[in-house]
């Protein structure tokens, strides 16, 4: 990711179209600053939402290895057994 372009909320207020625009164009974050503090970060719609679903995964990734550690899991042998049984039942 590019380094973001940190602006004072002041420069937010006067200049929200532009920021808009740039966000959609070059995709870089805007770091806001208020007192010469940090504090929001602006993305484009399309890296928010790419955030969100790679956080998703993580968590179901962590909730995997979690399962894992506490012995929850299902030899790959039985799994097969059982999807093999249900498909001939169907028939």
């Amino acid at each position: 990711m590019r380094p973001a372009n940190i602006k004072p909320i002041s420069y937010l207020k006067a200049n929200a179209a532009e920021v808009l625009q740039n966000l959609a164009e070059s995709r870089t974050p805007y770091l806001i600053t208020q007192n010469g503090e940090a504090k929001a970060v602006m993305q484009d719609i399309a890296t928010y939402e790419n955030t969100q679903e790679t956080l998703a995964l993580l968590k179901i990734l962590a909730l995997g290895n979690q399962e894992i550690a506490e012995g929850k899991v299902t030899p790959l042998a039985n799994v097969a057994r059982r999807l093999r049984s249900k498909k001939i039942a169907e028939k």
